[in-house]
């Protein structure tokens, strides 16, 4: 990293009880997006980890040298670390956190139970990818920012531009990842905004039509994209910490 941390970007870990929870931020984001959702489950005696993913919460510039084997391979090393100190682990994510969860979940069929908040698995058309390669093959590293699509107007705190060769690789994971689907097997808590700005609402449909487990809906009618963040917030939560205190229950 070669800039200093961004404000509230820290990462954020809870000692609790015998159950844990990996908490995952988004694409661009850092864990400022998703602490008051980390903090509940922790309130609520979960033992939880919030990691900071490589090239995030600093500068774009860190991140343009990051993919997807960065993302995934840091939840995985958080995830083996976490699950070798709990007795059962739960998985929540916001957007590309909600690619790294279902990514984690459909390799791992031992997870209790996943979290969804706007998940990205559906992948984009082609038009859109066609598009984006376009832009990078002119030499352009970076496109405007996505963050802070939240209806209260607040600032998520996230890149103000987006760096392309990372997201191509983002959206490569999401086209493998599609096929798989089905072997995420674990009950699903699924939160969806009918009024994303960011991933459209029919990524959760694309998601809840191919997995195997059960799969719980919730729509949250008041809030955008960074819901954990917007008015819906303290509805998720309430609802994350009663899916995963079912799901772990012995």
């Amino acid at each position: 990293m070669t800039a200093p941390l961004l404000p509230n970007a820290e990462p954020f870990s809870a000692a609790g009880g015998p159950n844990g929870v990996l908490v995952c931020h988004g694409f661009t984001g850092n864990p400022g997006s998703m602490r008051s959702l980390a903090q509940a489950f922790a309130a609520a005696g979960f033992t939880v980890e919030l990691p900071l993913w490589p090239g995030h919460g600093t500068s774009v510039d860190d991140m343009i040298e990051t993919s997807w084997d960065d993302w995934a391979g840091a939840a995985e090393a958080a995830y083996a670390e976490l699950a070798g100190r709990c007795e059962k682990v739960v998985v929540a994510g916001l957007s590309m956190g909600g690619t790294l969860t279902c990514w984690l979940a459909a390799r791992h069929p031992e997870i209790a139970g996943i979290v969804l908040v706007n998940p990205a698995v559906e992948p984009p058309a082609d038009s859109f990818v066609e598009m984006i390669e376009g832009m990078a093959a002119t030499g352009a590293d970076r496109i405007p920012g996505i963050g802070s699509d939240i209806a209260m107007g607040i600032p998520e705190g996230a890149y103000s531009e987006t760096p392309l060769q990372p997201l191509l690789s983002l959206i490569a994971a999401e086209r493998e990842l599609a096929p798989r689907l089905g072997d995420i097997r674990c009950p699903v808590l699924l939160c969806t905004s009918p009024q994303d700005h960011v991933v459209p609402p029919s990524s959760s449909d694309f998601l809840a039509e191919r997995v195997s487990g059960p799969v719980e809906r919730v729509t949250l009618e008041r809030s955008y994209h960074v819901a954990t963040m917007d008015y819906d917030r303290e509805e998720i939560e309430q609802r994350a910490i009663d899916f995963a205190t079912k799901v772990t229950a012995p």
